[in-house]
Order: structure tokens, then C-alpha cells, then sequence
């Protein structure tokens, strides 16, 4: 089955180019930019969109701004784009969607417990967590309105090893990835769900129960590398799941004097 990858020239979306073929999907990378194989087009362009959609069985929609960014700029590809690929989606019949969700459409709760889980109520840290609680609700709809497949992924840190002792217990690493998303498109009781998007990690704090429901296996935990990762200073932003984006200093005022 074809699915469609968008934002398939970023990081994740290279990523999963590189291991999904071997587990039997056939692709069709769609971005801004070329990518072999792949569709040019942009994500608010209902045109560009059927063009990329035509005959897929399903989509991974990735792309969008990652970061903390103006509102004007999050709306423009997080919310209106992410509501065209819906609604293209809706409209070339493709059943299911798998959804770049972030681990800041929960920022701002708490750490108490252990395996929290997925689904836990939005409570975005920034702007760029209010455009993921965006695309979850619209999934919510597309799912209950028209019987669309919707799976949410709030993606921890995806790397290619943790950058930090806080991302020891929110790594995803790339091969986990593939098996998330892999998971997210094979499964047949998928209707709605939201997962969190990290590894077997032995310091994670956030539930593994909903992926496993999908059929996600991980395999690597970030303790592997707890030895080598730069031990840095504990904060009190650490005690919420959106760690650093939750501290009183962060936000679109810090993000325009780094720019």
C-alpha cells in the first residue's frame, strides 16, 4: 500500500524513508522541496495535496514548523495546513491518517507519576503545543465524523541518541520511530488514539500501554547511553512533561531574540 509523507525531506520523515520500504510500504514523499520519488507541493494547497494523495491508502502528515514560532506562522502551516491534509484526505479517500502530534500539547503537566498516560487532557506550554491540540481535535472529528483512522503520535525527542540526562526519559530513537508509525498504520484497532512517541526507556515517566494497543514493540531505551550524555543542571521546568518549554522565560520573546 502507498503511503504519503509529508514533510518527507525533514528529519523524521527522511527517517522513516530509509525503514519503512523494508517492512512493506511503498512511499511517496511530499514537501516543499524535492525528494526523490516524491511529490513538490505545499500543505496549505488543496491542489499540491490531491496530486500527492491520488490513489494512497494512508498519510503521515510531519510537516509543519517544529518550534516555538510567531502565531501568524503556527496557524498558517499547523493549523490551516494541517486542516487542508485532513480534508484532502477526506476527499482522495484515504482512511487513515498518522498525526505529528508533540509531547508540548501536554507541556504543562506535571510529572507525579509513572506511565502517564497518552491521551492525559492538553495542557500546551506555548503556542507551538496550542497548534498540536489543534490537529488532535480535528483527528477527533475527522475520525468520529467520517470513520477516518486517526492515530496522534505526541513525539518525545527524536534523536539519534539522547542530547541531555532530561531526554533520558523522552528519547525516540529513529528505529523506534519506524516501528511507531509502522504500528500506527497496520493496526486494525485503530479508530482514534493518541500514543507517546518515545522509546522503552527505563526513565520514561509516560505510558507504553496505548502503542502497545496499536502493536508497537520499541526495542531501544536511552539508558544505554546513560553514561556518555552530558550530565547538565536540574530545573524545575523538569517537573512537567514539557520540561524546558515550561520554564516563566521561555516563549515567543525568547524564541525572537535567538532569531
Amino acid at each position: 500500500m502507498t503511503v504519503v509523507i509529508t514533510g518527507a525531506a525533514g528529519k523524521i520523515g527522511s527517517a522513516l524513508a530509509a525503514r519503512l520500504p523494508s517492512k512493506g510500504w511503498t512511499l511517496r514523499g511530499f514537501d516543499r522541496v524535492p525528494v526523490e520519488g516524491g511529490v513538490l507541493g505545499d500543505i496549505t494547497a488543496p491542489a499540491d495535496l490531491d496530486a500527492a494523495l491520488a490513489g494512497a491508502s494512508a498519510v503521515v502528515h510531519l510537516a509543519g514548523i517544529a518550534s516555538e514560532a510567531p502565531w501568524p506562522v503556527l496557524r498558517e502551516a499547523n493549523v490551516d495546513g494541517t486542516a487542508q491534509v485532513f480534508e484532502a484526505a477526506r476527499r482522495n479517500g484515504v482512511r487513515r491518517v498518522v498525526y505529528a502530534s508533540s509531547i508540548h500539547a501536554a507541556g504543562f503537566t506535571p510529572v507525579s507519576a509513572p506511565d502517564l498516560p497518552a491521551d492525559t487532557a492538553a495542557r500546551p506550554d506555548t503556542l507551538y503545543g496550542v497548534s498540536k491540540v489543534f490537529g488532535e481535535a480535528l483527528g477527533r472529528y475527522y475520525a468520529d465524523r467520517y470513520g477516518m483512522q486517526v492515530a496522534c503520535v505526541r513525539l518525545g525527542t527524536f534523536a539519534e541518541r539522547p542530547p541531555d540526562v532530561w531526554t533520558l526519559s523522552t528519547w525516540l530513537s529513529p528505529d523506534d520511530c519506524a516501528r511507531l508509525v509502522d504500528a500506527c498504520l497496520r493496526s486494525p484497532a485503530l479508530t482514534y488514539s493518541i500514543v507517546w512517541g518515545i522509546s522503552a526507556n527505563t526513565r520514561r515517566t509516560w505510558s507504553l500501554e496505548e502503542g502497545y494497543a496499536l502493536g508497537y514493540r520499541p526495542r531501544d531505551d536511552a539508558e544505554d547511553y546513560a553514561e556518555v550524555v552530558p550530565v547538565g543542571q536540574s530545573y524545575p521546568s523538569d517537573a512537567f512533561v514539557g520540561g524546558g518549554f515550561t520554564s516563566p522565560g521561555f516563549g515567543i520573546d525568547e524564541v525572537a531574540a535567538r532569531s
